[in-house]
């Protein structure tokens, strides 16, 4: 998993830096974009399957659709463990959104959208051999999810930017990489 992950990063990034950008009507790309970021979620959404809030990695590639409108095909991955227990859950997914720069007038440095995600948790339950109680006590979550996100990021150049998604499933701080 672990190489499937950093090889769909660097395939993502290569493919990120040899395209060429598509602008709105302001100049401003939003499309052809890599984000990566670490996050944190609560008990809602995918998250539910441990109930409790926990590190995830996250990874996006955002490509334009229309004027201010980009999805984002994602993969989620965050693991449990404690002394009888070990969970893997991978969300996937698409993410949809929507951004108000135009709108709001904003400075070209800063973004700011609202988005919506659909996807299914991919989830690998496994109990130490010697446990012999309920095997079935942490099937909580539904494997289909929908999430709302508002988020933000700033543009340090035409390459590079910082981004912090607020979301109902899991919120994240990252890199944007154009």
């Amino acid at each position: 998993m672990k190489k499937t992950l950093i090889t769909a990063f660097i395939l993502c990034s290569l493919f990120s830096i040899n395209v060429s950008a598509q602008t709105t009507s302001s100049g401003e790309s939003y499309g052809k974009t890599l984000n990566v970021g670490l996050g944190i979620g609560g008990y809602y959404g995918y998250y539910s399957y441990v109930g409790q809030t926990m590190p995830v990695f996250h990874l996006d590639y955002e490509f334009d659709v229309a004027n201010n409108f980009t999805l984002a095909p994602f993969v989620t991955f965050y693991s449990y463990r404690n002394r009888d227990y070990r969970e893997t859950v991978i969300p996937i997914g698409g993410k949809g959104t929507y951004y108000f720069d135009q709108i709001l007038n904003a400075n070209s440095n800063w973004d700011f959208y609202l988005a919506g995600s659909l996807g299914f948790a991919i989830v690998n339950v496994a109990w130490d051999s010697d446990y012999y109680g309920d095997h079935d006590y942490y099937n909580r979550g539904n494997p289909m999810f929908f999430d709302f996100h508002i988020g933000t990021e700033y543009h340090f150049n035409s390459r590079l930017g910082i981004f912090l998604d607020l979301s109902t499933g899991v919120s994240t701080i990252g890199l944007a990489i154009h």
